[in-house]
């Protein structure tokens, strides 16, 4: 592939470097009302799937996007008192044959609604060409492979999102069970690829990488080594289980034991991290031994946060 094809974007790290440090947020689910009106000042943030707040009806739908109204009305009692980030599911950006820009311009619609400060969707693809006119959902995230044409691809999508949407975009890491053969790149060097060619910010998803450790023998500090750590804006932190031999990203109770020490890796090492974010599936809340368990993960992930280095405010 030939860099030189690539649009030059928009210098991304001074952006990076003028987003607010927000602290210690929540990933919204739906068990969470009580606590989240009970404990709103224990967040810096909060930050939410938007697309688990609207009805889609689909392309060309007129309109296509129906608000379920009393959800959101508890996003505005939280917009009045906290910043929300968005983390949305649905643009499926590693999906060859599409790509939803109205999709795109309903995040542009929320992030001017609520402020987001930055938004952030996965590096992987969802939606597949049905056999009429509409896409089918897979049911997960499916990794992309790690080659050049994929990499150009997702590029372009990503310059088209900055476009329309007027704050930085990140892209999650995936968690992956299966290696795809023959790519003709390393996840850390995609990732960095990514964001120096399209100018977006990295959500890195420590739970993930350490899975991916896990599953596949190597050792996630050298990951974390190999990875350009100046783009990563937000971490996501949670906890996993064992399902059939395989380690998995079931966002199981409690932040698996491990990720505390490569979060305070990266916390030192990650120059733009504004945020860390704690996510669990909503039915392990008792797991998590409810409102007390979820205030002790927020507590130790702000104890991580208050060690980032003192130059970096």
């Amino acid at each position: 592939m030939d860099t030189a094809t690539f649009a030059a974007p928009t210098p991304v790290r001074s952006q990076l470097r003028a987003l607010p440090r927000l602290g210690v947020g929540l990933l919204y689910v739906p068990s969470l009302p009580r606590f989240i009106r009970e404990h709103v000042e224990a967040l810096d943030y909060m930050a939410i799937v938007p697309d688990r707040f609207w009805v889609d009806d689909g392309p060309g739908a007129g309109p296509r996007f129906r608000d379920f109204d009393r959800q959101v009305e508890l996003l505005d009692w939280v917009a009045a008192r906290k910043p929300i980030v968005g983390h949305s599911v649905g643009l499926s950006i590693g999906s060859a044959d599409l790509f939803d820009v109205e999709h795109v311009e309903q995040v542009a619609r929320w992030q001017a609604r609520y402020g987001f400060p930055w938004h952030s969707d996965h590096l992987s693809f969802n939606r597949l060409p049905g056999m009429d006119a509409h896409s089918e959902e897979a049911g997960l995230a499916i990794p992309v492979p790690y080659d050049r044409e994929v990499l150009e691809m997702i590029t372009e999508r990503v310059l088209r999102v900055r476009e329309i949407v007027p704050v930085p975009f990140l892209l999650e890491n995936n968690v992956y069970y299966v290696d795809l053969p023959g790519q003709e790149m390393t996840e850390p060097e995609f990732l960095d690829g990514l964001c120096d060619r399209g100018g977006c910010g990295l959500l890195l998803d420590i739970h993930n990488v350490y899975v991916n450790s896990v599953n596949h023998g190597f050792d996630a500090r050298e990951f974390l080594g190999a990875v350009d750590l100046r783009n990563v804006v937000e971490v996501h932190i949670a906890g996993g289980s064992e399902i059939a031999g395989m380690y998995t990203d079931s966002h199981a109770g409690p932040v698996a034991g491990p990720v505390w020490d490569l979060l305070d890796e990266v916390v030192e090492r990650a120059p733009n991290l504004c945020g860390i974010t704690f996510e669990f599936e909503d039915h392990y809340l008792p797991a998590l031994g409810g409102h007390d368990g979820v205030l002790r993960e927020l507590e130790r992930a702000r104890q991580a946060w208050a060690r980032r280095p003192a130059a970096e405010g």
